[in-house]
């Protein structure tokens, strides 16, 4: 068993998984509705305007599908892990071509530096989805089971707590 499996991490890496197939099936039944998702070991929140029985039938069908082998909506572009990555890469790519050399001046390194960019970003959009399949995800829900969807407003905008849960004997967790 992987170690990333185990505790309150594995329960955020399933809820991860589960937010992303869920934010894919709302953005099909929504396709005009801005939304964006955080999980953690108990859940995962769904930010936007939202009617809750959407919600609450995407999170289903999320888990239904997945576990029915569909894994690759457990990866989203919009993630998190895909920005950090692809800012990470972008940055120290942009710095290590923009250093040494025979350039004196600030100027005659910025056609290097913006190339060293580029090689960055095209990295980061590369690994990020696989970072995001390896650590921040899992597609193994075991027993998943929703406890709770929720609507909470704060003015104008609103969100949804679902509330998530798992049988640890079906993760061969310990009791």
């Amino acid at each position: 068993m992987n170690l990333l499996d185990l505790g309150p991490l594995g329960a955020v890496r399933r809820n991860h998984a589960i937010e992303h197939a869920t934010i894919h099936i709302l953005t099909r039944m929504a396709p005009d509705r801005s939304m964006a998702g955080r999980s953690s070991n108990r859940g995962f929140f769904i930010y936007g305007d939202l009617e809750t029985e959407w919600v609450r039938s995407a999170v289903e069908e999320a888990i239904r599908r997945i576990k029915d082998g569909e894994h690759y909506l457990a990866i989203h572009p919009n993630c998190g892990t895909n920005l950090i990555t692809t800012s990470v890469f972008a940055a120290t790519a942009t710095m290590l071509a923009g250093v040494g050399g025979r350039r004196r001046h600030l100027v005659d390194r910025i056609p290097s530096a913006f190339v060293g960019a580029l090689v960055g970003v095209f990295l980061g959009q590369v690994v990020g989805p696989v970072l995001q399949q390896r650590l921040t995800t899992s597609a193994e829900l075991g027993e998943a089971q929703v406890v709770t969807v929720q609507r909470h407003e704060f003015g104008r905008r609103s969100w949804h707590w679902v509330g998530m849960e798992y049988l640890p004997h079906e993760l061969n967790l310990p009791s």
